[in-house]
Protein backbone atom coordinates (compact mmCIF):
# COMPACT_ATOMS: atom_id res chain seq x y z
CA UNK A 1 0.00 0.00 0.00
CA UNK A 2 2.96 2.23 1.17
CA UNK A 3 4.67 1.74 -2.44
CA UNK A 4 1.96 2.54 -4.32
CA UNK A 5 0.98 5.91 -2.65
CA UNK A 6 4.99 6.76 -3.17
CA UNK A 7 4.22 5.79 -6.89
CA UNK A 8 1.28 7.89 -7.73
CA UNK A 9 2.87 10.81 -5.21
CA UNK A 10 5.77 10.51 -7.22
CA UNK A 11 4.02 10.68 -10.80
CA UNK A 12 1.85 13.41 -9.58
CA UNK A 13 5.00 15.49 -8.78
CA UNK A 14 6.43 14.62 -12.27
CA UNK A 15 3.42 15.75 -13.83
CA UNK A 16 3.46 18.99 -11.29
CA UNK A 17 6.95 19.93 -12.70
CA UNK A 18 5.80 19.49 -16.22
CA UNK A 19 3.18 21.94 -15.60
CA UNK A 20 5.74 24.18 -14.01
CA UNK A 21 7.77 24.14 -16.74
CA UNK A 22 8.22 27.60 -18.57
CA UNK A 23 6.99 27.58 -22.19
CA UNK A 24 10.09 27.97 -24.56
CA UNK A 25 7.91 27.13 -27.57
CA UNK A 26 9.08 29.63 -30.58
CA UNK A 27 12.28 31.61 -32.56
CA UNK A 28 14.33 33.14 -30.31
CA UNK A 29 17.52 35.90 -31.20
CA UNK A 30 20.75 34.15 -29.43
CA UNK A 31 23.51 36.54 -29.03
CA UNK A 32 27.34 35.36 -28.28
CA UNK A 33 30.91 36.48 -29.57
CA UNK A 34 32.68 35.04 -32.30
CA UNK A 35 35.88 34.25 -32.40
CA UNK A 36 37.12 37.59 -33.03
CA UNK A 37 34.90 38.93 -29.96
CA UNK A 38 32.39 40.41 -32.07
CA UNK A 39 28.80 39.73 -31.03
CA UNK A 40 27.00 37.28 -33.57
CA UNK A 41 23.29 36.63 -33.89
CA UNK A 42 21.40 33.71 -35.15
CA UNK A 43 17.34 32.59 -34.59
CA UNK A 44 17.28 29.37 -33.65
CA UNK A 45 13.83 27.66 -33.05
CA UNK A 46 12.80 25.44 -30.43
CA UNK A 47 10.35 23.01 -30.01
CA UNK A 48 8.54 21.80 -26.53
CA UNK A 49 6.79 18.72 -25.45
CA UNK A 50 6.13 18.99 -22.01
CA UNK A 51 9.39 18.86 -20.46
CA UNK A 52 11.15 17.83 -23.79
CA UNK A 53 12.77 20.08 -26.24
CA UNK A 54 14.27 19.92 -29.78
CA UNK A 55 16.41 23.14 -30.84
CA UNK A 56 17.17 23.83 -34.53
CA UNK A 57 20.13 26.44 -35.39
CA UNK A 58 21.95 27.51 -37.99
CA UNK A 59 25.23 25.89 -38.78
CA UNK A 60 28.18 27.42 -38.20
CA UNK A 61 29.54 27.59 -41.75
CA UNK A 62 26.95 29.25 -44.19
CA UNK A 63 26.47 26.43 -46.31
CA UNK A 64 26.03 24.02 -43.83
CA UNK A 65 23.45 21.85 -42.78
CA UNK A 66 20.73 23.33 -39.77
CA UNK A 67 22.00 21.62 -36.20
CA UNK A 68 19.10 19.43 -34.46
CA UNK A 69 19.78 19.22 -30.14
CA UNK A 70 17.28 17.81 -27.68
CA UNK A 71 17.09 18.63 -23.92
CA UNK A 72 14.98 19.56 -21.29
CA UNK A 73 13.33 22.34 -19.62
CA UNK A 74 13.12 21.54 -15.84
CA UNK A 75 11.52 24.95 -13.90
CA UNK A 76 13.36 27.73 -15.49
CA UNK A 77 16.64 25.81 -16.16
CA UNK A 78 16.75 24.80 -19.97
CA UNK A 79 19.72 22.59 -21.50
CA UNK A 80 20.31 20.91 -24.71
CA UNK A 81 23.08 18.91 -26.58
CA UNK A 82 24.03 18.85 -29.98
CA UNK A 83 26.01 15.81 -31.44
CA UNK A 84 27.65 16.71 -34.42
CA UNK A 85 30.23 14.32 -36.80
CA UNK A 86 33.24 15.94 -38.36
CA UNK A 87 35.95 15.13 -40.31
CA UNK A 88 38.12 15.01 -37.36
CA UNK A 89 35.41 12.75 -35.22
CA UNK A 90 32.59 13.65 -33.03
CA UNK A 91 31.76 17.47 -31.52
CA UNK A 92 29.12 17.78 -28.94
CA UNK A 93 28.36 21.16 -28.04
CA UNK A 94 26.28 21.27 -24.78
CA UNK A 95 24.11 24.22 -24.14
CA UNK A 96 22.99 24.95 -20.58
CA UNK A 97 21.07 28.11 -18.95
CA UNK A 98 18.40 29.89 -17.36
CA UNK A 99 14.82 31.34 -18.89
CA UNK A 100 13.24 34.50 -17.26
CA UNK A 101 10.08 35.31 -19.05
CA UNK A 102 11.63 36.02 -22.76
CA UNK A 103 14.97 35.94 -21.99
CA UNK A 104 17.57 33.53 -21.48
CA UNK A 105 21.28 33.37 -20.65
CA UNK A 106 24.00 30.77 -20.33
CA UNK A 107 26.87 28.66 -21.43
CA UNK A 108 27.81 26.98 -24.38
CA UNK A 109 30.34 24.51 -23.65
CA UNK A 110 32.39 22.81 -26.86
CA UNK A 111 35.81 20.84 -26.32
CA UNK A 112 37.69 23.05 -24.16
CA UNK A 113 35.94 26.56 -24.67
CA UNK A 114 32.90 28.03 -22.89
CA UNK A 115 31.16 30.89 -23.65
CA UNK A 116 28.71 32.60 -22.66
CA UNK A 117 25.56 33.20 -24.63
CA UNK A 118 22.21 35.33 -24.11
CA UNK A 119 18.99 34.91 -26.10
CA UNK A 120 15.25 36.67 -26.22
CA UNK A 121 12.21 35.00 -27.69
CA UNK A 122 11.02 36.96 -31.06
Amino acid sequence: MKKATLGVLAVAAVLTLAVWAVDVSGTWEMSRPGRDGQIMTTDITIVQEGSKIKVTMPSFRPEGEPMVGEGTIEGNAIAWKIVRQTPRGEMIMEYKGTVDGAAMKGTFKMMDREIEWTAKKK
